[in-house]
């Protein structure tokens, strides 16, 4: 039977320009890599200078890097400055950096809580406005690094969870507001992809890990970061609205009410009535510790992580 749904054409990347936040490592780095493969010239901002400088020495010369962070609109403004003036233009932004951190709420700080929200939805939000007119200009695109949590949940994840599904609510109600100006909004969905923020938590939370591991279908799927990344730079080209990782998850995102409505939510009470005390046990042996080794930027501005 043919289809009518619209498809917009792919739009290669060959020279265009796209700035990636978290992009120091994990799925920014392998997604700037793409990306230049791809012929674009990227911006890669993040708080590591120097991871950040090598990955732009791997790509080449025409690349560039700025150390940012995503929850000060002062330096993101100055990062997509340098992107402009350096290549002439914006055409895309990827708010990729996230942090995760390693409580309940009630084993939380004030800060953890906060900070979770303040990196993972303010900072996106601030990504995207800081790019918008850059973007505008170009008739470009906006994708924003959300989660298979976006719509779904687990003891452990609270602050995680809302801050993705704050992300994908943004991105639908900015994709409205700018259509008008030719300018497209995708979130990505991935659910557990092989990257520092994830090995962190796993090895922090054996708990945590057992509940992954027994997750039904896709979401305890455990995928690369390669393959994420050739997911994500396929909707730099294609510029859909959705990008799920692996492409299973649009199952389980089309039927999130019975995923966390009530029958779903009374089979998960059974299994966290027994795991959140054995996960809070975990997580009292980290000794005040509440983010993952490599969670830059999970500590407030004035306070070097540890």
């Amino acid at each position: 039977m043919p289809s009518f749904r619209r498809q917009r054409p792919r739009a290669c990347l060959a020279g265009r320009s796209v700035l990636i936040t978290g992009a120091a490592r994990g799925i920014g780095a392998a997604l700037a890599r793409k990306a230049a493969q791809r012929g674009a010239r990227v911006a890669l901002v993040g708080l590591e200078p120097g991871l950040l400088a090598s990955v732009a020495d791997e790509l080449g010369p025409e690349h560039l890097w700025v150390e940012a962070d995503v929850t000060d609109p002062e330096a993101l403004k100055t990062a997509v400055q340098r992107a402009v003036e350096t290549f002439g233009g914006l055409d895309i932004v990827v708010a990729n950096a996230g942090i995760a951190p390693l409580t309940t709420v009630a084993t939380a700080s004030a800060h953890s809580l906060a900070r979770t929200i303040e990196v993972n939805l303010i900072g996106s939000m601030l990504t995207a406005h800081a790019a918008l007119p850059a973007i505008t200009e170009r008739k470009g695109h906006v994708l924003l690094i959300s989660s298979a949590a976006a719509f779904t949940v687990l003891p452990g994840m609270s602050a995680y969870c809302a801050a993705k599904a704050g992300l994908e609510r943004f991105g639908d109600a900015l994709r409205l507001e700018v259509a008008h100006c030719g300018v497209t909004v995708a979130s990505a969905h991935p659910t557990w992809i092989d990257t520092d923020l994830v090995r962190d938590t796993e090895e922090a939370l054996p708990t945590f890990k057992a509940s992954r591991t027994q997750l039904p279908g896709p979401l305890g799927a455990f995928t690369s970061v390669e393959v994420c990344a050739e997911a994500l730079v396929e909707n730099l080209e294609t510029r859909g609205r959705r990008v799920f990782v692996p492409s299973s998850v649009a199952v389980v995102s089309a039927l999130r009410q019975l995923v966390t409505g009530v029958l779903g939510e009374k089979v998960v009470l059974a299994v966290s009535a027994k795991r959140v005390p054995q996960l809070e046990r975990d997580i009292a042996a980290l000794d005040g510790r509440e983010f993952g080794r490599n969670s830059v930027g999970a500590q407030p501005k004035d306070t070097p992580a540890t």
